[in-house]
């Protein structure tokens, strides 16, 4: 006696089908997934970038505004602590933004901090979840900037030709009125990082 198998075989495509579509879709929401990620990903950058940017221009300013006082060290605590007044640097962070596809909420918190919120230009694209062709990624960061160095003021018997001794993470800098060619330059002055 002979087994028909024809009608065996009939019963696997269906099942196969259903295999292989299930596989599929898994296969398009990890895509959705990933670009999801991706997006987030990219706002992140642009705000960390602008966070750092605007952070990097007050710095400098700061460090602008000790080398214009330098001849005056009783200003020196108020330039390390933001006291002395510098332009906010906003301006730079939208201009980073815009080199990576973002706009930017930039808010100084207090004289030596930023705090940005991007949102990124591009979407999260068409995928089979409905509504992310008009989803776009939101991040923010805060950049910090901290004095390097401590000093302290002769005192006032002191000769007014002499400056105090600038320590900056463990290295010093004898500053002389009359040879001011050597100076501490920016990074050394200030230290300027994202909060954790």
């Amino acid at each position: 006696m002979k087994l028909d198998r024809r009608s065996d075989a009939g019963q696997a495509f269906p099942i196969y089908i259903t295999v292989v579509g299930g596989l599929l879709f898994l296969a398009l929401a990890y895509f959705a997934v990933g670009q999801a990620a991706a997006t987030r990903n990219e706002a992140q950058t642009a705000a960390d970038a602008s966070a750092l940017a605007a952070a990097l221009e007050t710095r400098d300013q700061l460090a602008d505004q000790w080398l214009m006082n330098i001849v005056e060290p009783e200003t020196w605590q108020g330039i390390f602590d933001g006291d002395m007044p510098v332009a906010s640097a906003c301006w730079r962070a939208q201009e980073l933004a815009e080199r990576n596809e973002a706009s930017v909420d930039c808010y100084l918190d207090g004289p030596l901090s930023y705090t940005v919120v991007a949102e990124t230009k591009g979407t999260v694209g068409d995928t089979i979840v409905p509504g992310t062709e008009n989803q776009h990624a939101n991040e923010s960061a805060t950049a910090v900037i901290e004095a390097r160095c401590s000093f302290k003021l002769p005192g006032e018997d002191a000769d007014d030709d002499v400056l105090p001794t600038l320590l900056c993470k463990g290295e010093e800098w004898d500053l002389e009125p009359g040879d001011l060619s050597d100076l501490p330059k920016p990074e050394d002055l200030f230290d300027v990082h994202l909060a954790d």
